[in-house]
């Protein structure tokens, strides 16, 4: 974002507040599962850590909170959200509608400038599976998915599903032992059924590769689920987050 100073044009981008600065952090510890489902997030540790104050640290809590990734115990403390199979069967209901709906905008709007970026994000899945760098293919392929609702040209619908964006990327961290080249495959069909602008294609192929991964994201899930988790224990618990990433 540009700031004018002074009757001219800044370029220099607005500094990120303590709180942004705190949310993005532990978002994206959160997704690429350095903080994992169920931990338990420890307010004075967190504070130390990041150098800030409790209340920028609450008020990020707190916009995690929103997007579904914590669970805050009023007046005892949070948690990782524990990521469910029923959370993962919804997620897919929600992305089966919504997702296929972003596919067939996207075919219909999509400018050359939209496709490159798309091809830019196929590219980097591709070299990431070539690596087998399994973080680096999930942060790509969800970012494919993100440009789509992007390219869709929908206000709403982009309202709609950006709540939803960190749960995605932390569902293709969870799920990074499907298999990669069939999802880069998938990804390039969709991407040529919208770059053709046929948006009938591309809600199909849209709807296929979503539905096509509930199933193995449900399997995958026995290994992290925790259905049974009760936040008011788990917020009581006396261990702290840097001693359990110690042991981790």
């Amino acid at each position: 974002m540009q700031a004018r100073k002074g009757g001219a044009v800044s370029a220099e981008p607005a500094k990120k507040s303590l709180r942004d600065r705190a949310y993005e952090e532990l978002r994206d510890r959160i997704i690429d599962l350095r903080l994992s489902p169920g931990q338990r997030l420890v307010e004075r540790d967190l504070a130390t850590e990041l150098e800030i104050s409790r209340i920028p640290l609450r008020e990020a809590l707190q916009m995690l909170e929103r997007e579904g990734l914590v669970v805050i115990v009023p007046r005892q403390g949070a948690i990782v959200a524990p990521f469910t199979a029923a959370d993962v069967r919804d997620l897919f209901d929600v992305r089966e509608s919504l997702e296929v709906l972003a596919a067939r905008l996207a075919a219909e709007r999509a400018e050359p400038t939209d496709l490159a970026a798309l091809r830019e994000q196929l590219d980097a899945a591709r070299r990431a599976t070539a690596a087998g760098d399994q973080a680096a293919i999930a942060a790509a392929n969800a970012g494919f998915h993100t440009r789509i609702v992007e390219v869709s040209g929908n206000p709403l619908l982009q309202s709609l599903l950006r709540p939803l964006e960190s749960r995605v990327r932390w569902l293709f961290h969870l799920t990074k032992e499907r298999d990669p080249g069939t999802q880069c495959a998938e990804h390039e069909a969709l991407y040529a059924a919208i770059a053709a602008g046929d948006p009938d294609a591309a809600a199909e192929i849209a709807y296929r590769h979503v539905a096509s991964g509930r199933e193995p994201s449900l399997a995958l899930s026995a290994q992290w689920s925790m259905p049974d988790i009760d936040p008011i224990s788990a917020t009581r618990t006396r261990q702290r987050t840097s001693q359990r990433d110690k042991t981790a």
